[in-house]
């Protein structure tokens, strides 16, 4: 075997030189210098070179002492007188390769590596010794290192990594690997590699050429082993002896395919779970194992037996596979104390390939034990619905609740009211029999559903509370009687003319009956009679209010009352009886308002409410009935002569009919006092040792009216309700025989009378506007606002 390789590597050799020797005699070769006209027109003459050498070859890795001996340079011209000297330039010259002058000998001083380079391309020249002339022309020439097998496959992309499924056929491509040398592959076969399996050859195969490694058992299971380690070798030289190797590792993964049936670890289950236990809640959890991985071990469970359906449901959690039992419906330990159903097993994910191994289910038995707990008692039905009358009576009956201890103790229950649903205590229940009665009069209009919770506690043990909605409803009774909608307030023109629309009135009824309202209004027979105005039912619960005639006049009557009676449809009927006030207000062509006077005092007490009015009344007759007796108090005292009592400060009476009298004016008054006494009669409660000195006698006749006044001003200020009574200013007094005009708001020709005879009744305006001033002190526009919640 050795001889052949050797034969074949000289005879390789010989061709390789009788190829380059063919490109050299080919080639035209120009000089790369001139050494004289009769030696350059030789060498354009010249069709033959004269260059004799053969191709030269070096064998790479020469390790040897000596430099390494690779070819001659001769030319024909040297006729071994040595008088030609040769020359060598180009790649390696010198520091690789180096040139006898005289002989042309060539020499390797290093060692070479093909890998690194394979060839080199260097020039020769020969000149001549004494001139220094070409006698040859520079030529290229080629040193090829020959390559030797020195160099090991390698795998440059191990080591690999391979998958395949489990339980695949003979055969099956896994991975490929690839190597490479370094060595020339178009010499020998040095490069030419053969793959092969050093471990692991029970269960793969490589393919020798390509590097496919295949499988080469049908029953890899990944359940038995998951993962196998090869060793691939690559060898150079066809695999022959001698030749190179170098290895790599591959490592083999079996993937999951679903080849295994879910299997129950025990083939019954039993839990415990209380009564008490909430719907929706988790009650028991078992789970199927599988021996696969990911999808293929991913179930689905369900329940098989009809004690199960209904009460529970199954699902799977997806993290860990588990079967979760769910309760569906309430435990009761005293009606079902157990449940015994079969849960079933199977995977999601089924491979078709695998059924005939057989069926991929398991089923297992499960068994629920129902554990007894203390229970609140439990009402018949947890919301109940009553009815009632809002006219019924205090303890009428409402309904009854019935609660019962659902454990086997059956204890006695015992009921109350949350009073957080029922503050007002509405209604009451018997402890004992659950009868529910009213406990106060109850009003629709105010409160027309109850919404209370009724407790039942267990007498064994308190703590043990159920609870129960009642839901109250109050039937409507026609109790209330119609009104109007708002308070109106009406105009009328001067000039309207009959039959004009003054204003449409609506009313309200606070009752719902079942059919809706249907209200009436009517006029009073007293207002019909009247003819100054009329009413027509529009049969829609409003009213319009016409004039029955036209040329109302302010000075005749500035306010008209009409009395309306508004009815509902109930039974019995209920109406009400209203005044309307229309104001006659000057208005121009267009029926819009100019002037309407609200300065009556009638017109006021018509608008006010029958309790507002009463009240302002008595104010005022209270307060007429102490002018009348200062006024009494007065009139006795001017009868009789002056004396030093009449510096008393509230008894000095200013008259205004007196120009000027000198100093007579205050010898009868103190005129200091005079100044004073407005503010001394407002302060005198608040403020009496501001008062000026008094005889005490003068202080003992009156004590009497101060007591009163005082009285009057504690009970004042006391009561939040009552008008404020601050001040009295009286007018009334203007002197006899004034030359001078009338400084009061009265009438002048009202005040023409004696004082002995003066009349507090008369004139109600400027009554009351003093009224007005004594209460509120405000007066806008005519009309007086009486600033006191009375009004």
């Amino acid at each position: 075997m050795d001889w052949l390789c050797y034969s074949i590597y000289v005879f390789t050799l010989l061709l390789f030189d009788l190829f380059c020797e063919a490109m050299t005699m080919n080639s035209v070769i120009l000089p790369q210098e001139s050494g004289g006209g009769a030696s350059q027109a030789l060498s354009h003459l010249r069709s033959k070179r004269s260059w004799v050498w053969n191709q030269f070859f070096v064998l790479e890795e020469h390790a040897g002492d000596e430099p390494l001996y690779v070819g001659k340079l001769h030319s024909d011209v040297d006729k071994g007188d040595g008088q030609v000297r040769y020359i060598l330039s180009g790649e390696g010259a010198v520091s690789i390769f180096t040139i006898d002058e005289n002989t042309g000998d060539i020499h390797a001083t290093k060692r070479l590596d093909r890998e690194q380079q394979a060839y080199y391309t260097l020039r020769a020249q020969a000149r001549d010794r004494n001139t220094d002339l070409l006698i040859e022309p520079e030529s290229y020439f080629i040193i090829k290192v020959q390559d030797i097998n020195d160099n090991e496959p390698t795998f440059l992309d191990g080591p690999y990594i391979g998958r395949v499924a489990e339980m695949s056929p003979v055969g099956t491509s896994v991975v490929t690997v690839v190597a490479t040398d370094p060595d020339d592959p178009t010499y020998g076969n040095s490069a030419r590699l053969v793959y092969s399996i050093i471990q692991g050859q029970q269960y793969f195969s490589v393919e020798p050429n390509t590097g496919v490694v295949r499988t080469v058992q049908a029953d890899m299971d990944r359940e038995v082993q998951d993962c196998f380690l090869l060793i691939v070798q690559a060898k150079d030289m066809i695999g022959q002896m001698g030749g190179l190797s170098g290895t790599t590792s591959v490592t083999v993964m079996l993937t999951d395919v679903n080849d295994n049936p879910p299997r129950f670890p025990h083939k019954s289950y039993q839990f415990s779970v209380p009564e008490s236990t909430l719907v929706s809640r988790v009650v028991a959890k078992i789970k199927a194992l599988d021996l696969d991985l990911g999808p293929n071990a991913e179930m689905d469970y369900r329940i098989l037996d009809k004690d199960g359906l209904g009460n529970f449901r199954i699902l799977t959690d997806p993290n860990t596979q588990e079967g979760l039992i769910i309760l569906q419906k309430t435990l009761d330990f005293e009606t079902k104390p157990n449940y015994t159903f079969r849960v079933e097993a199977s995977n999601h994910n089924v491979d078709m390939r695998f059924l005939s191994m057989g069926p991929f289910v398991d089923v297992a038995t499960v068994r629920l034990l129902v554990q007894n707990v203390d229970e609140p008692p439990v009402f018949l039905s947890p919301v109940s619905h009553m009815v009632i009358s809002e006219a019924a009576a205090v303890g009428s009956h409402v309904g009854i609740v019935s609660a019962q201890d659902p454990d086997n103790t059956k204890s006695p229950v015992r009921y109350s009211i949350d009073r957080k649903s029922d503050v007002d205590c509405y209604f009451k229940i018997d402890n004992r029999s659950g009868v529910i009665t009213t406990n106060q009069p109850l009003d629709r209009e105010i409160v027309a559903f109850h919404n209370i919770t009724v407790l039942a506690s267990e007498s064994l043990n308190v703590s043990q509370v159920g609870k129960a909605v009642v839901l109250v409803s109050l039937m409507d009774v026609n109790d209330n009687a119609p009104n109007f909608t708002i308070e109106y307030q009406m105009f009328v023109c001067e000039n309207s003319k009959p039959g004009q629309l003054i204003q449409t009135v609506s009313a309200v009824d606070r009752d719902e009956p079942e059919n809706g309202h249907h209200l009436f209004f009517s006029l009073t027979t007293e207002a019909s009679e009247k003819l100054n105005f009329t009413l027509r039912d529009n049969q829609d619960n409003t009213a319009s209010i016409l004039t029955q005639h036209g040329s109302f006049l302010q000075r005749d009557q500035l306010v008209h009352s009409l009395t309306v009676v508004i009815s509902d449809s109930g039974s019995p009927s209920l109406s009400s009886t209203n005044t309307l006030s229309i104001t006659v207000c000057d208005c121009d062509l267009n029926g819009h308002r100019r002037f309407c006077s609200q300065t009556a005092l009638p017109l006021l007490l018509v608008r006010l409410s029958s309790r507002t009015a009463a009240a302002i009344l008595t104010c005022i007759f209270t307060v007429l009935g102490a002018v009348t007796v200062v006024t009494v108090t007065i009139r006795h005292r001017r009868t009789a002569p002056l004396t030093n009592d009449s510096q008393e400060v509230c008894e000095n009476i200013v008259c205004y009919d007196d120009e000027g009298g000198g100093e007579e004016d205050t010898e009868a008054f103190d005129m200091f006092t005079l100044r004073q006494l407005n503010q001394t009669c407002q302060d005198y409660d608040s403020r009496p040792s501001e008062l000026p000195k008094v005889a005490e006698s003068s202080m003992d006749k009156n004590q009497l009216f101060h007591e009163f006044i005082k009285n009057k001003l504690q009970e004042a200020d006391l009561d939040l309700t009552a008008p404020s009574c601050d001040s009295l200013h009286t007018y009334a007094f203007e002197g006899s025989g004034s030359s001078a005009e009338s400084l009061s708001p009265l009438n002048s020709s009202e005040s023409l009378e004696s004082e002995q005879n003066y009349d507090f009744m008369r004139g109600w305006g400027q009554r009351f506007r003093r009224l007005a001033n004594l209460y509120g002190n405000r007066e806008v526009d005519g009309v007086f606002s009486l600033n006191h919640p009375l009004l």
